[in-house]
């Protein structure tokens, strides 16, 4: 089995993971290049690493995590699609059938509106990716003050994302630190809602309810 370190070193996955957020760019996406990858890789790791998951998991959860945006650059309504594929066809002689199975299962569950988990990691990928939300991921920061993207305006106004995880209480927790002098936190909800519903489905197929404190209230 190959480690992160060693995906992380392919130029195919490189390249694809740079012409995605180009492509998503081109159409006013926020970031979508090698920095979220990074960061959805180690939230992946983290989680899989608190909720008790082997080694070898942790290490699956974070290859996915790292891989799981790869295919945009083809079809942004299809990218979870094709990234596995995408996946498949780098790597196959690398992994165990298994091993691939589980990779190939999280890369492709992880933006499905019909989202049934049957695979921790494939949940564990979920939470990563979408409680990944800060200032940098903002591709135009000039002009903070006249933003008229909605994403653009939440992430901008997010200054700390982190994850907590309670085994003794099983809760799995977003803690965010969002300026309302920027915006309001109601614009939070106002995009984010879906995601936070992926989460909740996502953290109560690993036995955890989902919690979200946004500047030391909790709302969920």
């Amino acid at each position: 089995m190959l480690t992160l370190e060693k995906i992380k070193s392919n130029p195919q996955v490189l390249e694809f993971i740079q012409q995605s957020d180009d492509a998503l760019a081109a159409s006013g996406y926020t970031e979508h290049s090698l920095s979220h990858a990074d960061f959805v890789a180690e939230r992946a790791r983290i989680i899989a690493k608190e909720i008790g998951l082997s080694e070898q998991k942790q290490e699956l959860a974070s290859i996915a995590g790292f891989c799981h945006d790869m295919g945009n650059f083809l079809s942004r309504s299809h990218h979870h699609y094709l990234g596995a594929l995408l996946f498949h066809q780098i790597f196959q002689q690398d992994f165990s059938p298994r091993e691939l199975a589980i990779i190939t299962q999280a890369i492709s569950s992880h933006d499905k509106d019909e989202m049934k988990f049957s695979a921790p990691v494939s949940a564990i990928v979920v939470l990563a990716d979408k409680t990944d939300v800060r200032r940098s991921r903002v591709n135009n920061k000039k002009n903070h003050k006249t933003m008229e993207d909605i994403h653009d305006r939440v992430n901008f106004a997010t200054t700390i994302s982190n994850i907590k995880v309670d085994t003794k209480k099983k809760l799995i927790t977003s803690v965010l630190k969002i300026d309302s002098n920027f915006v309001p936190v109601m614009e939070y909800f106002e995009i984010f809602t879906d995601r936070m519903i992926y989460c909740r489905k996502a953290a109560e197929f690993l036995g955890y309810k989902f919690g979200l404190i946004i500047n030391s209230f909790k709302l969920l």
